[in-house]
């Protein structure tokens, strides 16, 4: 691999972000323009989503990533737009409710399963036959610790990313043949404004300060006692995305600073 490749290993390829607009999603997303790639960003909020992508010098496309006619759309027009699709991440999600089961909100709980888990599939629905075209390719779902292990007050979001869990292997199996690689990301807390707002929605559900859910729950439990930073997800989404992780699929990686 030459010197330029190896800065810029996306160089020519065409990615999809969803829940690029902000956290997680955006920092995936710069990276991988950084690395060489077009890369459109997914979401909801157009405002938002424009401001996003004109900072990183992406591609916006508002899309709901639970309406199947949205997401066909979205990835057909990636192909339109570039030629074709290389890799797609499947990030777009949200936390769910903060809650115990018996106080749980079965809308609110739909609306978890619909974005986390329906948004997942039809991503990757649509993009397998545009990645096979290419005679391969890379597809990330974003899961988390919680995707690996219950936690509590946490069901609706734990459920979606055990799902994401399952359906990564599944899909990894049916793909791998055309060279299609599957893999789950499992990030643990991750410093910005969702993490926030989940902890104020513990600190009312549980009345103890912030301060101390932070350090007892989140930031002690952790080997490198502290939070992750987007970027630094973004790094092994990168690895994922390129051919440095040309033997993986099928895998969960944790980027949890230790969580214990």
């Amino acid at each position: 691999m030459t010197e330029k490749n190896l800065n810029r290993p996306l160089e020519g390829k065409t990615a999809i972000v969803t829940g690029g607009g902000t956290g997680i999603g955006l920092a995936i997303a710069a990276r991988f323009v950084e690395a060489g790639a077009s890369v459109l960003i997914a979401g909801r909020s157009k405002d938002v989503l424009g401001k996003a992508a004109e900072s990183i010098g992406a591609v916006a496309v508002p899309t709901d990533v639970t309406s199947e006619e949205s997401v066909k759309a979205l990835i057909t027009g990636a192909v339109s737009r570039f030629g074709g699709l290389d890799v797609i991440v499947n990030n777009a999600g949200v936390t769910g409710q903060v809650a115990k089961a018996e106080d749980l909100d079965i809308g609110q709980w739909d609306e978890t399963m619909a974005i986390n888990i329906r948004g997942t599939i039809l991503g990757i629905k649509y993009a397998v036959p545009e990645l096979r075209k290419r005679g391969g390719g890379a597809i990330i779902n974003m899961s988390s610790l919680m995707g690996l292990r219950g936690y509590p007050m946490r069901a609706a979001y734990t459920a979606t990313k055990f799902a994401v869990i399952g359906i990564t292997e599944a899909v990894a199996h049916e793909v791998g043949v055309d060279n299609i690689r599957v893999n789950a990301l499992c990030p643990g807390a991750i410093n910005g404004e969702l993490m926030q707002r989940v902890i104020a929605a513990r600190v009312k559900a549980e009345n103890r300060p912030a301060e101390e859910i932070i350090r007892v729950n989140y930031t002690d439990k952790a080997a490198l006692r502290r939070w992750v930073e987007p970027e630094e997800v973004a790094d092994v989404a990168l690895f994922l995305a390129s051919d440095a992780s040309s033997s993986l699929t099928g895998e969960r990686i944790k980027v949890d600073a230790g969580r214990m």
